[in-house]
């Protein structure tokens, strides 16, 4: 059964996730494929998780870093060991879309890209090789495919999905990804939004389009609550300057996979953190 959701004119559909009234909502930001700081990260979190809890992954999971293929290997045990507790159910676990996990998807269908060499080569230089390679396909295959035209293309990412789908629970991670996540009112109190990197303050929540994970420049800059929002929390940072907080905002990012630290917050359903977990 969905759980309630904020009452406002807005529509709300599968492409967000509605976290109801949790206890506490752990927050884990961009992972950057360091798929060691992860796991150490959940051997914690493992000690520390309730019935009521919500694990929320805010995007960014792959890319950048070493092991994409074993952090998203290290997600999925580590949700098979959560939900083996008493009182745990599998809408405890949501996953946000970030930038990379959204050149991960249109990767796999840059056939249909106007200039399909050019997109493919500015992934490639953006994280995506790396990806490529923890699944055993070379980068330079796609770009001599595209060197053929739409037929060599559409062979090769048919490649690249067929060998996604030799791991499993992959595939299925890439549908489960959502947009944003968002509690549900609570005691007279507004809810609370996480995103992966920002948001534009001047569409709605159903119209933000790629300014989830592109729109994050002037996060900081925001003055007045995104209503009907009480607060606005994000996981990824390009500053990786680690927690930052106002009234409105709340950034965690400290560097995960680009030579900083992978930390957590546990917040309430007010947006406060009450608690800090790093490695």
């Amino acid at each position: 059964m969905p759980r309630d959701l904020p009452t406002t004119n807005m529509t709300i559909d599968a492409r967000f996730a509605s976290l109801g009234q949790p206890k506490r909502i752990w927050a884990i930001p961009a992972i950057h494929a360091e798929a060691g700081r992860l796991m150490a990260l959940h051997d914690q979190l493992f000690e520390q998780i309730a019935p009521g809890d919500r694990i929320l992954y805010l995007g960014n999971v792959i890319g950048m870093g070493p092991q994409p293929r074993e952090t998203l290997d290290e997600i999925l045990t580590f949700r098979r060991s959560v939900l083996a507790l008493p009182g745990m159910v599998p809408d405890d676990f949501v996953y946000l879309r970030g930038g990379h996990e959204e050149m991960w998807e249109k990767l796999q269908q840059v056939q249909f890209a106007p200039n399909p060499q050019d997109v493919l080569r500015w992934m490639m230089d953006n994280g995506m090789a790396g990806v490529l390679e923890s699944y055993g396909i070379k980068p330079r295959s796609g770009l001599y495919a595209a060197c053929e035209g739409v037929m060599g293309l559409t062979r090769w990412t048919q490649g690249v999905r067929a060998a996604i789908r030799r791991h499993a629970g992959h595939e299925i991670f890439q549908c489960q990804l959502r947009r944003a996540a968002l509690t549900a009112p609570q005691d007279g109190r507004d809810p609370i939004l996480f995103v992966h990197a920002g948001i534009n303050p001047a569409r709605p929540l159903q119209d933000q389009g790629d300014a989830f994970w592109w729109g994050g420049q002037h996060f900081d800059s925001l003055t007045a609550p995104y209503a009907p929002f009480k607060k606005i929390i994000r996981g990824y940072n390009p500053d990786h300057d680690g927690l930052r907080m106002n009234n409105i905002t709340v950034t965690i990012d400290a560097g995960c996979g680009y030579g900083g630290s992978l930390i957590c917050a546990a917040f309430d359903t007010g947006g406060d953190v009450l608690t800090l977990v790093e490695a």
